[in-house]
């Protein structure tokens, strides 16, 4: 049974994220509501090194350890927030608790729709990873994302070899959104218990996001895109998210075609659930934090 601390949350979720967002008026509007305040928390600041830098226009965040030696190991972390909402706190506790591990955490705020596109997304990663592995050794870095932010990171390490770029150690991915033409005939059943994600909405974001573009693309949609060449990927989803299905579907992709891809799948957990204050994200969290560790 879940936790009263997830059912709560799960309440206020329905009321608040989803009812908007499932219509496509409720969903348009959203997309042009103001943008939250991105910089990190004040209490990240106290506790941790924090850099800022523009690259391609875009603002990019260093988080290292306040103490300890200049990190050997590093995190590329691409947030979520259906390519519209901006970076928020359970992103920078996330990330707080990986720096805690004694390593670089990357942080790049690629431009959000409708504003921006994926267009514009890629050679801002390329030009930010580029630069990362200028001072931290591949071998020793992992990308990480939640949600749109999961389908990005994957997108993008698809990208690596053209760009005659390494590829990271591993990928950890959190409810990946890895298609977004929302097409899986499963997305209904799952729909009817996910408390925060509307099917509708998220495809009004995704048209956004994508500028017009078909939203098969593989830098739009990396299910569709090359998987036997990817660095080892792990994979977190909880049942009651709507991105169940095609996050099982690209587990079994990866498989077929010989990659080395873990599913870690939580009974009644929601969406992006090892951000959320909740204590079923507790296992998940540690097990993402030793990943860092061990890079």
């Amino acid at each position: 049974m879940a936790s009263l601390m997830a059912r709560l949350l799960s309440l206020a979720l329905r009321v608040v994220r989803k009812r908007p967002m499932e219509s496509v008026e409720g969903a348009r509007e959203w997309l042009y509501e103001p943008k939250d305040d991105p910089a990190p928390p004040h209490w990240l600041t106290q506790r941790h090194w924090i850099g800022l830098r523009t690259v391609a226009g875009f603002p990019v965040y260093t988080v290292l350890p306040r103490e300890g030696e200049r990190p050997v190991r590093a995190v590329l972390y691409v947030h979520g927030g259906t390519y519209v909402s901006e970076i928020s706190a359970w992103h920078w506790v996330l990330i707080s608790r990986m720096a805690d591990t004694g390593c670089r955490v990357e942080v790049p705020l690629y431009g959000l729709a409708p504003e921006h596109t994926y267009r514009e997304a890629f050679p801002f990663l390329t030009e930010v990873y580029r630069e990362l592995a200028e001072d931290v050794d591949p071998a020793r870095t992992a990308f990480a994302g939640d949600s749109a932010g999961g389908g990005l990171a994957l997108a993008f390490a698809q990208t690596l070899p053209g760009a005659g770029l390494p590829e990271p150690a591993r990928l950890v991915l959190v409810s990946p959104w890895a298609d977004l033409t929302m097409s899986n005939p499963e997305i209904a059943e799952v729909d009817e218990r996910d408390p925060w994600l509307s099917p509708v909405g998220m495809l009004e974001a995704a048209k956004s996001w994508s500028g017009g573009d078909d939203l098969s693309l593989p830098r739009l949609s990396p299910v569709y895109g090359e998987l036997a060449t990817l660095p080892p990927m792990d994979l977190y989803i909880g049942t009651r998210d709507v991105l169940l299905p095609d996050t099982r579907r690209l587990r079994d992709l990866v498989a077929e075609v010989g990659g080395d891809v873990r599913l870690s799948e939580e009974e009644g957990a929601i969406h992006i659930y090892p951000l959320v204050p909740v204590p079923e994200g507790g296992e998940a969290r540690a097990e993402i934090l030793r990943t860092v560790r061990d890079l």
